[in-house]
């Protein structure tokens, strides 16, 4: 499944938002889904790194923090943020699991990225 984001500055998403409450806009299924502020912060949240985590998740269906800091050697705080951060930007579900674990779900298999190049 493919997640469409974009990139947009706070007054463009807040003025998309209005546009849209006003009802002059009205929003498409195919429009972008998940707004960046900058192309600097979309890089981060879909660094290297973080895109592996993903691809573990996806491959292996870890049904805790700690089967999945095992899984990819990285630290449990340093995963719940990330995983909280990708959360937030709806590429990850986060759910209680069995005795209350936290298990991730990977939504996503693929992402598309619409940069308006002509835009200030």
């Amino acid at each position: 499944m493919k997640l469409k984001v974009g990139i947009a500055s706070h007054a463009q998403m807040k003025a998309r938002s209005l546009a849209i409450a006003k009802g002059e806009v009205m929003p498409q299924p195919s429009d972008t889904k998940v707004w960046f502020n900058s192309i600097e912060s979309f890089a981060k949240v879909l660094s290297e790194r973080n895109r592996e985590l993903l691809a573990i998740i996806s491959r292996s269906h870890p049904q805790s923090l700690s089967e999945l800091e095992t899984l990819s050697g990285r630290a449990k705080p340093n995963l719940s943020r990330t995983l909280h951060t990708m959360a937030r930007y709806g590429l990850v579900d986060l759910k209680k699991g069995a005795r209350g674990a936290v298990v991730a779900t990977a939504k996503y298999d693929q992402v598309e990225l619409a940069v308006d190049l002509t835009a200030a």
